[in-house]
């Protein structure tokens, strides 16, 4: 081969050692993708079998902890009296919808979760007590 480039642009058809020993290897390279594909395939089966166990198996916070402090940072929370007010009346609302006791602090997260997921409504709030005002 005169005047061309050892490489890619080669003569496949030329009696030549070197693309002897290309041709034996490509098999072997090749061979390792079905064994990825089923290594893949053997993981995402049992990803999905240990997200169904944990569907499954999934017991509410409420029963599997030991206490109502149980996996919570304390936090002080300090409330003015209408707010107070209404946290009582909210607590006794879900006693009656549930017909159980409901622990206020298992309400007062569940106010402050529902309350993140809906930030609009809480900057309202926030705007109703001055945030966002100037006095340019």
């Amino acid at each position: 081969m005169t005047g061309m480039k050892k490489g890619a642009g080669e003569d496949p058809f030329a009696d030549d050692s070197s693309t002897e020993s290309a041709t034996d290897t490509a098999p072997e390279a090749e061979e390792p993708e079905p064994e990825q594909a089923e290594e893949t395939d053997s993981n995402q089966a049992e990803d999905e079998d240990t997200q169904q166990s944990r569907q499954q198996i999934q017991i509410p916070y409420k029963f599997r902890r030991d206490g109502v402090q149980d996996g919570r940072d304390r936090v002080p929370l300090f409330l003015q009296k209408e707010t107070k007010v209404a946290e009582r009346d909210a607590l006794r609302e879900f006693e009656d919808r549930f017909e159980e006791n409901v622990s206020l602090t298992d309400l007062r997260e569940a106010l402050m979760k529902v309350g993140l997921q809906h930030l609009d409504e809480t900057e309202e709030c926030l705007e109703d007590w001055g945030y966002g005002m100037t006095f340019d």
